[in-house]
């Protein structure tokens, strides 16, 4: 059986990609979580993990690292992975290789905490130009491709790389258009919702993730439980 290694729920949105990818998709694995400690650790994760970074994949005696490398090698061998259909296909692939290698403002002043809901600071002007690409990607994706799903009416590697964004719109309240109803039915998905459980469980809390998200803007409620 496939070894998913990941981290924290709360803050780990690489981490989510494969593990949303594969429990949508129903492709078994053993879920191992490896939280962050520290502001950075390598160290640690090197033991398990080339890069030092989550999440790592272990099948056969092979470690497949990173979310797009994870979902390429699961894509070699299983279905479902892509849609079937050429053109939603070709679409899906290029969507997932921009969120994989693009949306850096986003990344960084929209840090991901689950369990959070904050009013934003002022966005900065590529931080709208990030908000404003998404908008216009879901809305692509649904009106071309019926929905509800980014490239059509199941769920595919495309929908798993814009899960952490699901929670980040939330999270900052950020205006996506119609592109809110993605968001809407990917939240209510039930692998969505365990994730959020398991996130709002945690008891870890670290630094600098913290401090990322003070810096982000206020806070108005905080739903974890821990």
């Amino acid at each position: 059986m496939y070894v998913l290694i990941t981290a924290n729920r709360n803050y780990s949105s690489w981490s989510l990609r494969p593990w949303m990818l594969m429990r949508a998709l129903g492709i078994a694995f053993e879920d191992q979580i490896e939280p962050f400690s520290n502001p950075i650790n390598y160290d640690e994760f090197r033991s398990f993990s080339p890069t030092g970074q989550l999440p790592a994949l272990l099948d056969e005696g092979r470690t497949v690292y990173d979310s797009l490398g994870i979902t390429l090698y699961l894509a070699d061998r299983h279905e479902g992975v892509w849609p079937t259909d050429p053109d939603a296909r070709a679409w899906a692939q290029c969507a997932t290789a921009e969120m994989h290698s693009g949306f850096s403002a986003l990344r960084n002043d929209c840090t991901m905490n689950v369990g959070v809901r904050v009013t934003p600071k002022p966005p900065s002007g590529a931080l709208r130009l990030d908000v404003a690409r998404i908008r216009e990607l879901f809305a692509e994706g649904l009106s071309r491709f019926g929905g509800p799903f980014l490239a059509g009416d199941r769920f595919t590697a495309v929908d798993a790389f814009f899960a952490p964004v699901a929670f980040r719109i939330r999270t900052y309240g950020l205006d996506v258009g119609a592109g809110q109803a993605w968001v809407d039915h990917m939240l209510a998905h039930p692998a969505m919702q365990d994730w959020e459980r398991q996130a709002l469980a945690e008891s870890w809390r670290e630094e600098s993730h913290e401090a990322e998200l003070m810096a982000a803007g206020a806070i108005t409620a905080d739903y974890r439980t821990a």
